[in-house]
């Protein structure tokens, strides 16, 4: 036991904080999931993002000898080399913060930080659906679209720690969705949560035909989950709008296909409308694959893995608790 070591995995999101501590080996010894870091200013996150790692630790009952690194998933613009979040559009307050150094210096411990979407494509590459591969381009479909890359077992975070925000790849350069940040047309202003909602009121407001007008008129709240709903009970209109976030994903998908060739597509997120459990979870990720393989060489469609993910809310912990492993390992073979 005393020769095993661990790893710290800390995955910090804007309504909870979920941490592990994970073996060299992907074993999870305890993972708990604390409040959010937004109340009370910067020291106070701070304070209680030190305090939810210690109660981690305390959990699994490792000591903090075999403890041999912390890593950090943060939302937002990161400077990933210098482990500074520059811009968290989610943690008012922890603008231009060095938060990898805080916490290596905090708990005297190696650290590093990345971004949310890069640590889960990192957990899903090492322990989860793409760990038979040798790369990976990761979705995660919730009110936007985030995604993260693996080729030759190394996340890919580009010259400016930007690389894999390819929900904001362009697929309509004119006349496309609006976006408050200047990217209009972008992946996620077609398939992501909200782009979902906006296709269905523009529907419902054109004269469309709806069970869901029926729901709205009792007071439901227009969202992905009721559109699921109603699609799986059969609704023309919801089924209609599912099927084509499958296609505008997949047209995503075969961006990236024809740039970096992975071996693997993993689906994860929020929306994913039931995964295999439901019967519109699998025609959705069919209707995803059908569309990849009319648009790609043929070579890529036959062979490309379509898959959803495996490892659900864990999957950004256990990613960062990867990549501080990956990190440490790599330093210590390269004699640092």
């Amino acid at each position: 036991m005393s020769d095993v070591r661990y790893f710290i995995g800390v995955d910090i999101g804007g309504t909870s904080i979920k941490t592990g501590v994970v073996s060299e080996l992907g074993e999870t010894v305890s993972h708990l999931t604390s409040g959010s870091i937004q109340k009370g200013g910067r020291q106070a996150g701070l304070e209680n993002l030190y305090q939810t790692i210690e109660n981690a630790v305390e959990l699994s009952g490792i000591s903090w000898e075999q403890i041999s690194g912390i890593g950090v998933a943060s939302p937002g613009t990161l400077d990933i080399p210098r482990g500074i979040v520059l811009h968290p559009f989610n943690l008012p307050g922890w603008e231009n913060l060095p938060l990898r150094d805080l916490i290596s210096e905090h708990f005297g411990k190696p650290a590093i930080l990345q971004n949310d979407a890069n640590a889960a494509a990192y957990g899903e590459y090492w322990l989860g659906g793409a760990k038979d591969s040798n790369s990976l381009l990761f979705w995660t479909l919730g009110t936007g679209i985030g995604a993260g890359i693996v080729i030759n077992g190394e996340l890919v975070t580009g010259a400016h720690s930007h690389a894999g925000e390819c929900g904001h790849l362009i697929i309509q350069a004119d006349g496309g969705p609006y976006s408050e940040h200047g990217i209009h047309g972008s992946l996620e202003l077609y398939a992501g949560a909200k782009a979902l909602v906006r296709r269905c009121e523009a529907a419902l407001a054109s004269g469309a035909r709806s069970v869901i007008r029926v729901q709205l008129a009792q007071g439901q709240k227009l969202t992905p989950l009721l559109i699921g709903a109603c699609a799986s009970d059969g609704d023309p209109l919801a089924d209609r709008l599912i099927m084509e976030t499958g296609r505008y994903l997949a047209i995503g998908t075969v961006n990236i296909i024809h740039t970096l060739n992975p071996a693997t597509v993993l689906i994860g997120g929020a929306m994913t409308f039931g995964r295999e459990r439901t019967e519109l979870g699998r025609r959705f990720l069919e209707k995803v694959r059908d569309e990849v393989r009319k648009h790609t060489f043929p070579i890529p469609a036959e062979k490309t893995r379509i898959a959803y993910a495996t490892l659900g809310k864990h999957a950004g912990f256990l990613g960062a608790a990867g990549c501080i492993r990956s990190s440490v390992l790599r330093e210590e073979s390269s004699g640092k």
